[in-house]
């Protein structure tokens, strides 16, 4: 019995040993109305194709209730966990496994990461929108998710216009619908709720929706917000985080810049913080602190070391890599061929490059998702001179800096450290002027 007691003990003490040397930090997370410290983004929300031949057509939803005197009438959905629904659509075989891989690809996701339901959960809100007898645009939400639109508010969208700066705190006050649906949480299937505000475009001819709702915790007393995926989305697989302390004394929100996506650090009590991500099916949010300083830890955010990579430039065919880079102040820019804002962006590079002194400054353009003889055509056709790599399966450059759209650009110092991001035109030829003049 002695020695049974003191390898008990032993086994007690050790498990209390590695709890105590956890790193990982998991924190219970509050659901929250509305946009809190964060400015929201919206999404476009597109009615289902006419076409037999449309790979999405069995995911559409059955619906029924449409008011009999409407016209020229569009269904939709809106997802609230696009990775659920896929997920769950290529089970029930409403999608190929060749489609279902692709979008994984596509979205860099690791379904295993992600804990999900094989089982029919009700995650995508279905709407519909059409010409009432009048001849006025109304749309209706089947907001309590049963399929039928006969018990829920007709309305009349709201009408916005893009090149008006816009108070989505405001839209979603006086405009937000109280949506029901399903989410997977502590391995059960559960009703949630969540505000959906939806605008309406009529230059466009576009409807525009988000999920007003965020969550909540606390770290060292330090109070931390988290959104989901810009709103657009309650899956919170992709999520920025942020310190709300300052934000509530000044009334402020959040500077873009300061938020913390996925894999980013955040510094709360003179530590650092990795943020891994929400386990929803935990409703937690985890952290991983950080043994290195700030100064030895690569992120894409401003203050930390870059990200080393290599790869060949596509003009000369000569091996490139970062480190071999430091002494100069570097423009990471990531871009498209087919970006219209990265094809306007390319005669200020011009003038840049040109005017610059080479000798402490340099342009790495990344190009993604563009295929090469539409590369090879914008080089000649803009007469692009530095170097060019193409971010590919084996470099993985594009993935290994989290880039969700272009462009996307990161100004480095001598060091390798970010010193700014998505600089453009004569904001970014001022700050490297001044930068390489001092």
């Amino acid at each position: 019995m002695k020695f049974k007691t003191i390898f008990l003990l032993s086994i007690c003490l050790i498990f209390i040993t590695s709890c105590s040397n956890e790193k990982n930090v998991k924190l219970p997370i509050t659901i929250q109305d509305g946009y809190g410290p964060f400015e929201s983004s919206m999404g476009g929300i597109s009615p289902y194709s006419d076409n037999e031949n449309d790979p999405w057509k069995k995911t559409h939803l059955k619906t029924s209730g449409i008011p009999n005197d409407w016209t020229d009438v569009k269904i939709g959905d809106i997802n609230t966990d696009i990775y659920q629904s896929v997920y769950q659509d290529y089970y029930l075989g409403n999608i190929t496994k060749e489609r279902y891989n692709e979008l994984q690809k596509a979205w860099n996701w690791e379904p295993d990461s992600i804990n999900l339901s094989k089982k029919p959960i009700k995650s995508k809100i279905a709407f519909a929108f059409g010409k009432d007898s009048l001849g006025e645009l109304r749309m209706i939400v089947d907001a309590n998710n049963n399929y039928n639109f006969s018990d829920d508010n007709i309305f009349k969208p709201t009408e916005i216009n893009p090149k008006d700066k816009l108070n989505n705190d405001s839209l979603v006050k006086h405009n937000a619908i109280k949506i029901s649906f399903e989410q997977f949480s502590n391995n059960k299937i559960i009703d949630v709720s969540a505000p959906l505000l939806i605008v309406h475009m009529k230059q466009y001819d576009m409807f525009m929706s988000n999920f007003a709702q965020y969550a909540t915790t606390k770290l060292h007393g330090e109070e931390i917000a988290i959104n989901s995926n810009n709103f657009m989305d309650l899956s919170y697989n992709k999520l920025g985080i942020i310190k709300v302390s300052e934000l509530i004394e000044k009334g402020e929100k959040a500077d873009r810049q300061t938020i913390v996506a996925k894999n980013e650090y955040l510094e709360i009590k003179n530590n650092i913080y990795k943020n891994l991500g929400v386990k929803k099916n935990e409703n937690v949010l985890v952290l991983e602190k950080m043994d290195l300083p700030k100064n030895q830890l690569s992120s894409t955010q401003i203050g930390f070391k870059a990200f080393d990579f290599s790869g060949n430039d596509f003009i000369k065919k000569t091996p490139i890599s970062l480190v071999d880079l430091k002494g100069k102040y570097i423009l990471l820019d990531f871009w498209a061929t087919w970006c219209g804002p990265c094809i306007q962006e390319i005669p200020n590079l011009k003038d840049l490059y040109k005017n610059i002194d080479k000798s402490k400054f340099e342009i790495i353009s990344i190009v993604g998702d563009s295929p090469i003889v539409d590369l090879e055509k914008m080089i000649e056709k803009h007469s692009i001179t530095w170097p060019q790599i193409i971010s590919n399966d084996s470099n993985k450059i594009k993935e290994t800096y989290g880039i969700g759209g272009y462009p996307t650009t990161f100004l480095l110092n001598p060091e390798g450290m970010i010193v700014a991001k998505n600089l453009r035109g004569t904001e970014l030829e001022k700050e490297v002027t001044n930068l390489i003049n001092k």
